[in-house]
């Protein structure tokens, strides 16, 4: 086992040439997840995008409940344009770690992206209301045919959520966008 005693102060100031020279030394078989880990973020730091991913791999391999990696993990292959193995990674990082609102809203983005509507709902169920919940809410409910009129009426209610409304309105809306926006509630322009 290396001596990693050094690394919080390298960290500390920045030197991440010294720093990736440690934990290289150190990552060798049976290493745990943390030295891969942070390995791969000090490579990110230096902009050596293209190897992170490899060390991430190697994190989650070693500790496969290591939430973050799998978030980063995610982040590294969602960069890479892998968005199918990016979601399966943040899906990872966020059934580890349920309260992390960020590894659900990347689920919701990417399953969005995919059609993967099953996927999409189940992520909303952990995120908070909002205008852009309430939108992809909506998408998701028109995207399987499950959507009515009382849904885009209270889509198109809150004034402050009618930008994300219109644009899940016009990513559903096969030639039919409605032409009067209520005011209020019930009151159209």
């Amino acid at each position: 086992m290396s001596d990693l005693s050094a690394l919080p102060r390298l960290l500390a100031v920045s030197d991440w040439p010294a720093a990736e020279r440690l934990l290289r030394r150190a990552a060798r078989p049976g290493a745990a997840a943390a030295v891969f880990y942070n390995l791969a973020k000090v490579l990110e730091a230096q902009g050596k995008t293209g190897q992170v991913a490899h060390w991430l791999g190697r994190a989650v391999a070693a500790d496969p409940a290591h939430a973050k990696a799998w978030f980063e993990l995610g982040r590294a292959q969602h960069a890479a344009g892998d968005s199918g193995r990016a979601l399966a990674a943040f899906r990872k990082a966020a059934t580890l770690d349920h309260a992390d609102t960020e590894a659900w809203r990347m689920v919701l983005h990417l399953a969005l992206r995919l059609c993967d509507w099953a996927g999409a709902e189940a992520a909303l169920d952990h995120l908070p209301d909002g205008p852009g919940t309430a939108a992809a809410r909506y998408r998701v409910l028109a995207e399987t045919g499950r959507a009515g009129p009382q849904d885009r009426a209270a889509l198109l209610a809150d004034p402050a959520g009618r930008p994300e409304a219109l644009k899940a309105l016009t990513r559903v809306a096969k030639g039919s966008l409605p032409l009067r926006l209520p005011v209020g509630p019930g009151k159209p322009t």
